[in-house]
Protein backbone atom coordinates (compact mmCIF):
# COMPACT_ATOMS: atom_id res chain seq x y z
CA UNK A 1 0.00 0.00 0.00
CA UNK A 2 3.25 2.77 1.10
CA UNK A 3 4.53 1.60 -1.93
CA UNK A 4 1.59 2.00 -4.02
CA UNK A 5 1.27 5.98 -2.95
CA UNK A 6 5.21 6.20 -3.03
CA UNK A 7 4.67 5.36 -6.79
CA UNK A 8 1.82 7.74 -7.31
CA UNK A 9 3.71 10.62 -5.76
CA UNK A 10 6.65 10.08 -8.20
CA UNK A 11 4.67 9.75 -10.99
CA UNK A 12 2.99 13.05 -10.28
CA UNK A 13 6.28 14.82 -9.48
CA UNK A 14 7.73 13.59 -12.81
CA UNK A 15 4.58 14.43 -15.17
CA UNK A 16 4.48 18.05 -12.83
CA UNK A 17 8.23 19.24 -13.39
CA UNK A 18 7.46 22.34 -12.04
CA UNK A 19 5.71 21.14 -8.78
CA UNK A 20 9.31 19.08 -8.13
CA UNK A 21 11.48 22.57 -8.76
CA UNK A 22 8.92 24.16 -6.02
CA UNK A 23 9.53 21.17 -3.51
CA UNK A 24 13.27 20.92 -3.86
CA UNK A 25 13.35 24.71 -3.52
CA UNK A 26 11.45 24.38 0.11
CA UNK A 27 13.61 22.23 1.14
CA UNK A 28 17.05 24.13 0.90
CA UNK A 29 14.98 26.74 2.48
CA UNK A 30 14.00 25.00 5.27
CA UNK A 31 17.85 23.65 5.19
CA UNK A 32 19.35 27.15 5.05
CA UNK A 33 17.34 28.79 8.04
CA UNK A 34 18.25 26.34 10.63
CA UNK A 35 22.03 27.02 10.09
CA UNK A 36 21.74 29.57 12.92
CA UNK A 37 19.67 27.84 15.06
CA UNK A 38 22.96 25.15 14.83
CA UNK A 39 25.47 27.89 14.96
CA UNK A 40 23.75 29.28 18.16
CA UNK A 41 23.63 25.92 19.73
CA UNK A 42 26.98 25.33 18.86
CA UNK A 43 28.12 28.70 20.23
CA UNK A 44 26.30 27.55 23.88
CA UNK A 45 27.69 24.46 23.42
CA UNK A 46 31.49 25.54 22.99
CA UNK A 47 31.76 29.23 24.88
CA UNK A 48 31.81 27.81 28.10
CA UNK A 49 34.37 25.16 27.82
CA UNK A 50 36.74 27.40 25.82
CA UNK A 51 39.69 27.76 27.05
CA UNK A 52 41.63 31.09 28.14
CA UNK A 53 44.81 30.01 30.37
CA UNK A 54 46.79 29.53 26.96
CA UNK A 55 46.37 33.46 25.77
CA UNK A 56 49.96 34.64 25.43
CA UNK A 57 50.96 37.70 26.93
CA UNK A 58 53.80 40.04 26.36
CA UNK A 59 55.05 43.28 28.11
CA UNK A 60 56.03 46.24 25.42
CA UNK A 61 58.45 49.04 27.07
CA UNK A 62 59.51 51.68 24.77
CA UNK A 63 61.77 54.85 25.33
CA UNK A 64 59.58 58.36 24.91
CA UNK A 65 62.06 61.57 24.75
CA UNK A 66 60.71 64.58 27.13
CA UNK A 67 60.92 67.90 25.92
CA UNK A 68 63.49 70.12 27.70
CA UNK A 69 61.78 72.93 29.99
CA UNK A 70 63.76 76.33 29.14
CA UNK A 71 62.33 77.95 32.41
CA UNK A 72 61.90 76.44 36.47
CA UNK A 73 58.28 76.23 37.01
CA UNK A 74 59.47 77.86 40.46
CA UNK A 75 60.12 81.56 40.00
CA UNK A 76 63.63 82.07 41.49
CA UNK A 77 62.23 85.48 42.67
CA UNK A 78 59.29 84.62 44.22
CA UNK A 79 58.36 88.31 45.62
CA UNK A 80 58.70 89.30 41.66
CA UNK A 81 55.09 87.38 41.86
CA UNK A 82 51.93 89.10 42.77
CA UNK A 83 48.48 87.43 43.08
CA UNK A 84 45.34 88.55 43.87
CA UNK A 85 42.77 86.59 45.55
CA UNK A 86 39.34 87.62 46.44
CA UNK A 87 37.11 85.68 48.94
CA UNK A 88 33.69 86.87 51.10
CA UNK A 89 33.67 86.52 54.81
CA UNK A 90 32.03 83.48 56.21
CA UNK A 91 30.06 83.25 59.69
CA UNK A 92 32.97 81.74 61.49
CA UNK A 93 35.38 83.53 60.29
CA UNK A 94 38.33 85.57 62.55
CA UNK A 95 40.73 87.67 61.15
CA UNK A 96 43.62 85.53 61.02
CA UNK A 97 41.08 82.50 59.31
CA UNK A 98 40.36 85.37 57.00
CA UNK A 99 44.04 86.16 56.05
CA UNK A 100 45.01 82.57 56.13
CA UNK A 101 42.61 81.86 53.07
CA UNK A 102 44.06 84.73 51.54
CA UNK A 103 47.49 83.19 51.50
CA UNK A 104 48.78 86.48 53.58
CA UNK A 105 51.41 85.42 55.91
CA UNK A 106 53.80 87.90 56.68
CA UNK A 107 53.01 89.33 60.69
CA UNK A 108 53.76 92.70 59.98
CA UNK A 109 50.62 93.21 58.00
CA UNK A 110 48.68 91.25 60.41
CA UNK A 111 49.68 93.54 63.49
CA UNK A 112 49.32 96.41 61.21
CA UNK A 113 45.67 95.43 60.82
CA UNK A 114 45.33 94.87 64.70
CA UNK A 115 46.93 97.74 65.75
CA UNK A 116 46.11 101.09 63.06
CA UNK A 117 43.11 103.07 64.25
CA UNK A 118 41.54 102.95 60.37
CA UNK A 119 42.55 99.14 59.70
CA UNK A 120 41.22 97.77 62.80
CA UNK A 121 37.65 98.44 61.14
CA UNK A 122 38.32 95.25 59.42
CA UNK A 123 38.55 92.70 62.16
CA UNK A 124 36.03 94.78 63.89
CA UNK A 125 33.32 94.84 61.20
CA UNK A 126 34.17 91.13 60.00
CA UNK A 127 30.53 90.51 58.36
CA UNK A 128 29.44 87.18 56.35
CA UNK A 129 29.00 87.69 52.98
CA UNK A 130 31.30 90.40 52.42
CA UNK A 131 33.26 91.23 49.59
CA UNK A 132 37.20 91.27 50.28
CA UNK A 133 40.61 90.95 48.12
CA UNK A 134 43.79 90.96 48.59
CA UNK A 135 47.47 91.29 46.54
CA UNK A 136 50.53 89.07 48.03
CA UNK A 137 53.67 88.16 46.69
CA UNK A 138 55.21 84.70 46.41
CA UNK A 139 56.31 84.87 49.84
CA UNK A 140 52.51 85.69 51.10
CA UNK A 141 53.52 89.50 52.05
CA UNK A 142 50.43 91.76 51.92
CA UNK A 143 50.82 94.51 48.95
CA UNK A 144 47.23 95.75 48.80
CA UNK A 145 43.78 94.85 50.28
CA UNK A 146 40.65 95.51 49.62
CA UNK A 147 37.46 94.97 52.23
CA UNK A 148 33.88 96.42 51.84
CA UNK A 149 32.96 97.83 55.39
CA UNK A 150 29.96 99.03 53.84
CA UNK A 151 27.74 99.18 50.63
CA UNK A 152 29.00 103.15 50.22
CA UNK A 153 32.54 102.23 52.28
CA UNK A 154 35.32 100.54 51.27
CA UNK A 155 38.94 100.23 53.58
CA UNK A 156 42.19 100.02 51.55
CA UNK A 157 45.30 98.83 53.24
CA UNK A 158 48.46 99.39 51.02
CA UNK A 159 52.21 98.73 51.36
CA UNK A 160 54.58 101.76 50.62
CA UNK A 161 58.49 102.40 51.25
CA UNK A 162 57.33 103.95 54.48
CA UNK A 163 55.64 100.65 55.60
CA UNK A 164 51.78 100.21 55.73
CA UNK A 165 48.55 102.83 54.96
CA UNK A 166 44.63 102.69 55.81
CA UNK A 167 41.94 104.64 53.97
CA UNK A 168 38.75 104.59 53.96
CA UNK A 169 36.74 105.90 50.90
CA UNK A 170 33.81 105.28 48.57
CA UNK A 171 34.05 102.15 46.24
CA UNK A 172 34.11 102.67 42.42
CA UNK A 173 30.90 101.81 41.60
CA UNK A 174 29.50 100.19 38.37
CA UNK A 175 26.51 101.62 36.84
CA UNK A 176 24.25 99.77 34.63
CA UNK A 177 20.88 100.14 33.05
CA UNK A 178 18.27 97.55 34.04
CA UNK A 179 15.46 97.02 31.70
CA UNK A 180 11.96 95.71 33.44
CA UNK A 181 8.33 94.82 32.22
CA UNK A 182 5.12 94.06 34.81
CA UNK A 183 1.85 94.12 34.66
CA UNK A 184 -0.84 95.22 37.14
CA UNK A 185 -2.63 92.44 38.87
CA UNK A 186 -3.57 93.86 42.02
CA UNK A 187 -1.48 96.86 42.97
CA UNK A 188 1.64 98.85 41.93
CA UNK A 189 3.85 97.15 44.65
CA UNK A 190 2.74 93.74 44.00
CA UNK A 191 3.61 94.14 40.51
CA UNK A 192 6.92 95.52 40.77
CA UNK A 193 7.96 93.10 43.83
CA UNK A 194 6.47 90.33 40.84
CA UNK A 195 9.15 91.45 38.56
CA UNK A 196 12.00 92.45 41.32
CA UNK A 197 12.06 95.81 40.97
CA UNK A 198 12.75 97.78 43.82
CA UNK A 199 9.73 99.84 45.82
CA UNK A 200 11.96 103.20 45.41
CA UNK A 201 11.63 102.76 41.25
CA UNK A 202 7.91 102.44 42.16
CA UNK A 203 7.63 105.05 44.11
CA UNK A 204 9.38 107.20 41.34
CA UNK A 205 6.78 106.07 38.62
CA UNK A 206 4.02 107.06 40.80
CA UNK A 207 5.61 110.88 41.13
CA UNK A 208 6.99 110.75 37.13
CA UNK A 209 3.27 110.17 36.22
CA UNK A 210 1.00 111.61 38.86
CA UNK A 211 0.28 114.33 36.76
CA UNK A 212 -1.74 111.86 34.41
CA UNK A 213 -2.38 108.90 36.40
CA UNK A 214 -4.03 108.90 40.01
CA UNK A 215 -2.38 105.73 41.31
CA UNK A 216 -4.73 106.04 44.13
CA UNK A 217 -7.42 105.17 41.64
CA UNK A 218 -7.17 104.82 38.30
CA UNK A 219 -5.32 101.44 37.83
CA UNK A 220 -6.72 98.69 36.70
CA UNK A 221 -6.42 95.12 35.94
CA UNK A 222 -4.41 94.21 33.00
CA UNK A 223 -2.63 97.77 32.94
CA UNK A 224 1.33 97.11 32.29
CA UNK A 225 4.79 99.19 32.29
CA UNK A 226 8.03 99.33 31.05
CA UNK A 227 11.08 101.03 32.73
CA UNK A 228 14.47 101.42 32.39
CA UNK A 229 16.69 102.15 35.55
CA UNK A 230 20.00 102.72 37.08
CA UNK A 231 21.57 100.08 38.88
CA UNK A 232 25.19 100.45 41.11
CA UNK A 233 26.73 97.47 41.44
CA UNK A 234 30.29 96.61 43.15
CA UNK A 235 32.11 93.83 42.94
CA UNK A 236 29.10 92.30 41.09
CA UNK A 237 26.87 92.86 43.78
CA UNK A 238 23.66 95.40 43.90
CA UNK A 239 24.43 98.18 45.78
CA UNK A 240 21.67 99.94 45.13
CA UNK A 241 19.29 101.57 42.20
CA UNK A 242 19.44 105.30 41.36
CA UNK A 243 17.02 107.28 38.98
CA UNK A 244 14.63 106.10 36.66
CA UNK A 245 16.12 107.04 33.07
CA UNK A 246 12.47 106.53 31.20
CA UNK A 247 9.31 104.94 31.85
CA UNK A 248 6.20 103.32 29.57
CA UNK A 249 2.69 103.03 31.51
CA UNK A 250 -0.29 101.95 29.59
CA UNK A 251 -3.44 102.34 31.84
CA UNK A 252 -7.11 101.60 30.97
CA UNK A 253 -5.76 101.32 27.38
CA UNK A 254 -4.06 105.07 27.18
CA UNK A 255 -0.28 104.71 27.25
CA UNK A 256 2.11 107.68 28.74
CA UNK A 257 5.56 107.55 28.24
CA UNK A 258 8.64 109.81 30.09
CA UNK A 259 12.29 110.38 29.62
CA UNK A 260 14.63 111.36 31.94
CA UNK A 261 17.04 114.52 30.80
CA UNK A 262 19.95 115.82 32.76
CA UNK A 263 21.23 119.18 31.52
CA UNK A 264 24.54 120.70 31.52
CA UNK A 265 23.89 122.35 34.13
CA UNK A 266 22.69 118.85 36.22
CA UNK A 267 19.14 120.17 36.29
CA UNK A 268 17.02 116.45 36.00
CA UNK A 269 13.43 116.75 34.79
CA UNK A 270 11.17 114.20 32.79
CA UNK A 271 9.55 115.12 29.46
CA UNK A 272 7.33 112.99 27.33
CA UNK A 273 9.73 111.69 23.96
CA UNK A 274 9.23 114.74 22.37
CA UNK A 275 10.46 117.34 24.88
CA UNK A 276 7.05 118.15 26.43
CA UNK A 277 7.55 118.83 30.66
CA UNK A 278 6.09 116.23 32.59
CA UNK A 279 6.69 118.51 36.07
CA UNK A 280 3.81 120.47 37.42
CA UNK A 281 4.49 123.39 39.13
CA UNK A 282 2.56 121.31 42.27
CA UNK A 283 3.04 117.78 42.85
CA UNK A 284 -0.42 116.10 42.95
CA UNK A 285 0.25 114.74 46.67
CA UNK A 286 2.52 115.64 49.21
CA UNK A 287 3.09 111.70 50.16
CA UNK A 288 5.04 109.65 48.55
CA UNK A 289 2.41 106.89 47.81
CA UNK A 290 -1.04 106.30 49.98
CA UNK A 291 -4.64 105.69 49.36
CA UNK A 292 -7.81 107.94 50.04
CA UNK A 293 -9.70 107.59 53.17
CA UNK A 294 -11.87 110.23 53.22
CA UNK A 295 -12.78 112.98 49.51
CA UNK A 296 -13.29 115.95 49.47
CA UNK A 297 -16.77 116.84 49.58
CA UNK A 298 -19.30 119.50 51.17
CA UNK A 299 -21.59 116.96 53.06
CA UNK A 300 -20.04 114.42 55.34
CA UNK A 301 -21.11 112.75 58.54
CA UNK A 302 -17.97 113.57 61.12
CA UNK A 303 -16.67 110.07 62.83
CA UNK A 304 -16.21 112.27 66.12
CA UNK A 305 -18.62 115.04 65.95
CA UNK A 306 -21.19 113.05 64.96
CA UNK A 307 -23.08 115.29 62.72
CA UNK A 308 -22.89 116.56 58.70
CA UNK A 309 -20.16 118.77 58.25
CA UNK A 310 -18.32 119.86 54.96
CA UNK A 311 -14.85 118.27 54.08
CA UNK A 312 -13.33 120.58 52.55
CA UNK A 313 -9.93 118.16 51.95
CA UNK A 314 -8.60 114.81 51.25
CA UNK A 315 -7.50 112.25 53.88
CA UNK A 316 -4.30 110.13 52.74
CA UNK A 317 -4.17 107.34 55.24
CA UNK A 318 -0.72 106.41 55.89
CA UNK A 319 1.09 104.75 58.78
CA UNK A 320 2.29 107.25 61.31
CA UNK A 321 5.85 108.93 60.22
CA UNK A 322 5.14 108.52 56.88
CA UNK A 323 6.72 111.67 55.38
CA UNK A 324 5.19 114.39 53.98
CA UNK A 325 6.48 116.43 51.36
CA UNK A 326 5.97 120.21 49.96
CA UNK A 327 3.96 120.09 46.61
CA UNK A 328 5.81 123.11 45.35
CA UNK A 329 8.17 126.09 46.42
CA UNK A 330 6.70 128.15 49.04
CA UNK A 331 6.54 129.88 52.73
CA UNK A 332 5.36 128.60 55.73
CA UNK A 333 2.92 130.95 57.35
CA UNK A 334 2.11 128.54 60.11
CA UNK A 335 3.19 126.09 62.36
CA UNK A 336 1.83 124.82 65.06
CA UNK A 337 -1.12 123.61 66.84
CA UNK A 338 -4.61 124.13 65.78
CA UNK A 339 -8.27 123.12 67.06
CA UNK A 340 -9.05 119.53 65.59
CA UNK A 341 -6.17 119.63 62.86
CA UNK A 342 -3.85 118.87 66.21
CA UNK A 343 -0.19 119.92 64.53
CA UNK A 344 -0.88 121.67 61.55
CA UNK A 345 1.37 123.14 58.87
CA UNK A 346 -0.34 126.15 56.54
CA UNK A 347 1.95 127.18 53.37
CA UNK A 348 2.03 130.13 50.99
CA UNK A 349 2.98 129.61 47.81
CA UNK A 350 2.37 131.84 44.55
CA UNK A 351 0.11 132.48 42.44
CA UNK A 352 -2.37 132.78 45.58
CA UNK A 353 -2.42 129.28 46.05
CA UNK A 354 -1.88 128.22 50.08
CA UNK A 355 -1.84 123.86 51.38
CA UNK A 356 -2.76 123.01 54.83
CA UNK A 357 -1.44 119.59 56.20
CA UNK A 358 -2.97 118.45 59.35
CA UNK A 359 -2.98 115.90 62.21
CA UNK A 360 0.67 115.30 62.16
CA UNK A 361 3.12 113.60 64.80
CA UNK A 362 5.84 115.89 64.38
CA UNK A 363 7.25 118.65 62.19
CA UNK A 364 10.40 118.76 60.21
CA UNK A 365 13.32 119.42 62.78
CA UNK A 366 13.91 123.46 62.10
CA UNK A 367 10.54 124.20 60.03
CA UNK A 368 9.12 127.70 61.93
CA UNK A 369 6.96 130.71 60.57
CA UNK A 370 8.74 132.27 57.44
CA UNK A 371 10.95 129.84 56.53
CA UNK A 372 11.24 129.04 52.49
CA UNK A 373 10.62 125.46 51.88
CA UNK A 374 11.50 123.69 47.97
CA UNK A 375 9.27 121.27 46.32
CA UNK A 376 9.76 117.55 47.70
CA UNK A 377 11.25 119.52 51.21
CA UNK A 378 9.93 116.98 54.36
CA UNK A 379 7.78 119.32 56.27
CA UNK A 380 6.88 116.73 58.71
CA UNK A 381 5.52 113.09 59.54
CA UNK A 382 2.10 111.87 59.20
CA UNK A 383 0.12 111.58 62.52
CA UNK A 384 -3.36 111.02 64.32
CA UNK A 385 -3.33 114.18 66.19
CA UNK A 386 -6.31 116.52 67.17
CA UNK A 387 -9.30 115.19 66.36
CA UNK A 388 -8.51 112.10 64.11
CA UNK A 389 -9.65 108.07 64.82
CA UNK A 390 -6.86 107.06 62.79
CA UNK A 391 -3.17 107.94 61.35
CA UNK A 392 -3.50 110.02 58.48
CA UNK A 393 -2.90 113.53 56.66
CA UNK A 394 -5.67 115.87 56.16
CA UNK A 395 -4.20 117.91 53.01
CA UNK A 396 -6.02 121.20 51.48
CA UNK A 397 -5.79 122.97 49.14
CA UNK A 398 -6.91 126.65 48.91
CA UNK A 399 -6.78 129.16 45.38
CA UNK A 400 -7.18 133.14 46.32
CA UNK A 401 -8.74 131.42 49.90
CA UNK A 402 -11.57 129.28 48.63
CA UNK A 403 -11.27 125.33 48.86
CA UNK A 404 -10.45 123.13 46.30
CA UNK A 405 -10.36 119.31 45.35
CA UNK A 406 -6.62 118.82 45.62
CA UNK A 407 -7.24 115.51 43.68
CA UNK A 408 -8.57 117.19 40.88
CA UNK A 409 -7.56 121.20 40.51
CA UNK A 410 -5.61 121.80 37.51
CA UNK A 411 -2.26 122.08 37.98
CA UNK A 412 -0.03 124.76 36.09
CA UNK A 413 2.87 122.84 33.89
CA UNK A 414 6.13 123.90 35.10
CA UNK A 415 8.93 125.00 32.70
CA UNK A 416 9.43 123.77 29.51
CA UNK A 417 12.83 122.71 27.94
CA UNK A 418 15.30 124.91 27.16
CA UNK A 419 15.64 125.43 23.20
CA UNK A 420 19.11 125.19 23.40
CA UNK A 421 19.26 121.86 24.68
CA UNK A 422 16.36 120.58 22.67
CA UNK A 423 18.96 118.91 20.08
CA UNK A 424 20.45 116.57 22.65
CA UNK A 425 17.59 115.50 24.42
CA UNK A 426 15.62 114.10 20.73
CA UNK A 427 19.20 112.08 20.49
CA UNK A 428 19.18 111.38 24.18
CA UNK A 429 15.29 110.60 23.96
CA UNK A 430 15.38 108.13 20.68
CA UNK A 431 17.97 105.73 21.96
CA UNK A 432 15.76 105.81 25.51
CA UNK A 433 12.08 105.37 23.12
CA UNK A 434 13.81 103.06 20.99
CA UNK A 435 14.57 100.10 23.94
CA UNK A 436 11.78 100.79 25.66
CA UNK A 437 9.14 100.32 22.60
CA UNK A 438 11.86 96.88 22.11
CA UNK A 439 10.93 95.68 25.59
CA UNK A 440 7.14 96.66 25.28
CA UNK A 441 6.77 94.64 21.91
CA UNK A 442 8.63 91.49 23.55
CA UNK A 443 6.26 91.84 26.79
CA UNK A 444 2.96 92.22 24.57
CA UNK A 445 4.45 88.71 22.23
CA UNK A 446 4.70 86.80 25.70
CA UNK A 447 0.99 87.78 26.81
CA UNK A 448 0.16 87.15 23.41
Amino acid sequence: MQQTEQSQKEVILTQNPALKERKLRLRWLLAISSLPLFGIITAFGIAPQTSTQDIAISTIIEDIALPEISTPLVSENLESENYWQADQVRRDDTLSSLMARLNVQNNEALEFLRRNAEASALASQLRPGRAIQAQVNGNGELLKLQYQLSPTSTLTVERTDSGYQAKTGEPTFEIHNVLKTAEIRSSLFAATDAADIPDSIAIQMAEIFSSDIDFHSDLRKGDRFVVIYEAKYNNGNLVNTGQVLAAEFTNQGKTYKAIMYRNPEGKVAYYTPEGKSLHKSFLRSPLEFTRISSGFTMGRFHPILQKMRAHKGVDLAAPIGTRIKAPADGVVQFVGVKGGYGNVIYLQHSNGVTTVYGHLSRFAPGLRNGMKVSQGDIIGNVGMTGMATGPHLHYEFLLNGIHRDPLKVALPAAQPLAPQYRDAFLTHSANLSAQLQLLSASNVASLD
